[in-house]
């Protein structure tokens, strides 16, 4: 995916930890779930996951939108969404749920971050509109 790419329609990019965990599938069959109300978009879920994960976790939910694998963190670092974490006392980097919306030209017109993933789509919608 390159910003040339994506020119001439909007787009939902949204970042996302790990595939097929609870939060993650609530926000991702949440925004499938309402597809079509989100007016004139691309939607794209990012996480360091493989491609063959992503496969499995769109055919067990019956995604429709393209779920990107950025294994190296190339996009997650760039969108400055790959940060350190903690969990029970432990540090480790991860992906911050975070999304972009981005006009037909590319450019970041809005930006969720720490995303709850119930109800997150109504707010991508109503940004949208």
């Amino acid at each position: 995916m390159s910003s040339d790419s994506l020119r001439g329609k909007r787009a939902v990019i949204y970042f996302y930890p790990k595939d097929d965990t609870p939060g993650c599938t609530t926000q991702a069959c949440g925004l499938q779930e309402k597809l079509s109300d989100i007016p004139g978009a691309n939607v794209f879920g990012v996480s360091p996951d493989s491609p063959k994960s992503h496969r499995k976790f769109a055919d067990k939910f019956g995604l429709t939108f393209t779920l990107l694998a950025d294994t190296e963190q190339a996009l997650s670092n760039a969108a400055g969404v790959w940060v350190e974490k903690s969990m029970y006392g432990k540090k480790y980097m991860g992906v911050e749920r975070t999304t972009f919306l981005l006009d037909e030209n590319g450019v970041i017109t809005h930006v969720f971050p720490k995303v709850k993933p119930a109800g997150h789509a109504a707010e991508v919608i109503a940004a949208l509109s």
